[in-house]
């Protein structure tokens, strides 16, 4: 039987290292024996529970020369035939000798640098089409670069009465309909367009007051508060800090957006999806991949809070179609981003590869 050794060297949660949980466990949920090799100090060692065997790896920066000698020894001694490493840090730092029977396969989540952190490699996975193409582009071997898309986990159900709570907690008006959006303080997410997108719609739409709930945490906290309070939301908005559990505030909110100046995929959306949300989202690559626009979501473009702001009126204002494209975003979900298409994808690269290595 084909086992794996799954490699991160980051040290907080964000979209890479929530689907590294997801992968791991899902992996091991299909039968198929997924090691983690994690940093001591990272969350992942509580998040990925008793059922997976966790390995700790220093990794502490680039040049961690004794981090490379105990990959390679932990590989020898485990065994494993396939060792996947995720994001810069661990891909560079995972440098398997050649006479090594075990394959290197390095996942890319973003357009990243490739010389001194993943060209040495084995085989590389790209979660969209335009990754995979960035990669052919810079010289890799397309016969080694697979795409295989993300998949997030269905939702946790959700009481009423939670909501309602919630809904209480938040501050947020008796009927208000909630625009949720979430991910890092980071300027690529584009938050501040999103502050500044709510600060031009309405108050009341259709009777219902409009309620803004961003959560996240990040080194923009600041300024992103100083934003707020220099565009007078006062009680129109919530902030809710970084969310462990998202589920609630899905279950709140009547529709997400994604207010991102780049991002290579989005896996937000596929959470929204999940549970049932219309989206709206700016024209990033990975959103172009994933939505349609009209179809399965709207698209506006990226750094336009006038737009944003457009997009969001037009879907505030009408309940039939935030239920259409909610509907339709859901079935995109279970069609192309379900769990067991993904996990059999990563399953179906590592026989190919095994049994290429092996020959």
């Amino acid at each position: 039987m084909i086992r794996s050794l799954h490699i991160i060297g980051s040290r907080q949660m964000g979209g890479a290292e929530s689907f590294f949980l997801r992968l791991v466990k899902a992996l091991n949920d299909s039968g198929h024996q997924a090691l983690a090799g994690v940093r001591p100090r990272s969350p992942l060692n509580h998040e990925l529970g008793p059922g997976v065997d966790i390995c700790p790896l220093g990794l502490h920066n680039s040049w961690d020369l004794l981090s490379v000698a105990a990959i390679r020894r932990l590989v020898r001694e485990s065994g494993v035939d396939v060792v996947q490493s995720y994001m810069g840090r661990a891909s560079r730092l995972t440098r398997l000798p050649k006479s090594s029977h075990a394959v290197h396969v390095a996942r890319l989540g973003g357009f990243y640098k490739i010389d001194g952190y993943y060209r040495h490699a084995d085989a590389w996975v790209g979660n969209t089409r335009a990754l995979c193409d960035y990669l052919v582009r810079e010289g890799l071997p397309g016969s080694k670069i697979f795409h295989i898309g993300n998949f997030v986990e269905p939702p946790r159900r959700v009481s009423a009465d939670e909501v309602t709570a919630l809904r209480r907690a938040a501050g947020a008006p008796e009927g208000a309909l909630v625009i949720f959006s979430l991910g890092r303080f980071i300027d690529i997410k584009g938050f501040d367009d999103l502050l500044k997108a709510f600060a031009e719609l309405p108050v009341e739409v259709d009777g219902r007051p409009l309620f803004l709930v961003l959560g996240g945490d990040g080194p923009l906290r600041d300024d992103l508060l100083k934003l707020a309070a220099d565009l007078e939301l006062g009680r129109r908005f919530h902030w809710a800090g970084w969310l462990k559990d998202t589920a609630p505030w899905f279950s709140l909110a009547d529709l997400f957006v994604v207010p991102s100046t780049h991002e290579t995929l989005g896996n937000v959306i596929l959470e929204a999806w999940a549970h049932r949300l219309p989206v709206i989202s700016t024209m990033t690559p990975g959103a172009q991949e994933l939505v349609r626009d009209g179809v399965n979501g709207l698209l506006c473009p990226t750094g336009d809070p006038v737009q944003l702001a457009t997009r969001c009126r037009e879907l505030a204002g009408s309940c039939a179609e935030r239920e259409r494209l909610a509907a339709a975003g859901a079935a995109e979900l279970v069609l192309h981003h379900g769990r067991e298409a993904v996990v059999n994808s990563y399953l179906s690269m590592y026989r190919q590869l095994v049994g290429e290595r092996n020959r």
